[in-house]
């Protein structure tokens, strides 16, 4: 169903753009994704965000190998202890898994530290982008652009009205092809 009404906003979104076209008004998109890629600043971010997860994925590693360890632990003595004994080391493993779920929702998760982190450090780079699409837009007399990065799909697209390049011109990057 949801397929559908997003197919059905982008029809309604395609024929709207070619009756603007017909009636004089200039559309355009661009992919901010690929400007990003090309920027030097961007390829610093990723490696300050892959430090930072690769500190948090050894943390989670090491409560992990805790965690097993006190499984095996109990599972070895488990006919040693008594009801109380067990009670509180089974509650003692569960209190860690709970740690752990919650340092992984902490850092990964929707609100996490990650994402805080991926978007402080992106936002400067995305108003450079925006403010050199709204350079070459109004130079070049566009009435919409659109980002093809996000969630906005195209069924069809002409080239011509792709403004990549010419933001990436404006930025100060040389095009690069794959």
């Amino acid at each position: 169903m949801l397929k559908h009404v997003s197919y059905f906003v982008v029809i309604i979104c395609i024929f709207c753009a070619e009756m603007m076209h017909a009636q004089g008004q200039k559309i355009g998109f661009i992919d901010s994704e690929e400007i990003m890629v090309h920027m030097p600043e961007y390829a610093g971010i990723e490696q300050r965000l892959d430090l930072l997860t690769d500190t948090w994925r050894q943390d989670i590693s090491n409560m992990e190998s805790e965690i097993e360890e006190l499984e095996a632990d109990f599972e070895a003595r488990e006919i040693l202890f008594t009801e109380e004994m067990r009670t509180q080391r089974l509650n003692e493993i569960n209190q860690k898994k709970d740690e752990l779920e919650r340092f992984i929702e902490e850092k990964f998760g929707p609100q996490g530290e990650y994402f805080t982190r991926q978007k402080e450090l992106l936002e400067p780079i995305q108003r450079t982008i925006f403010d050199a699409l709204t350079r070459v837009a109004s130079r070049e007399s566009y009435d919409f652009v659109f980002d093809r990065a996000d969630d906005v799909r195209f069924l069809f697209v002409r080239e011509e009205w792709n403004l990549t390049e010419e933001v990436m011109l404006e930025l100060g990057i040389e095009e690069v092809r794959n």
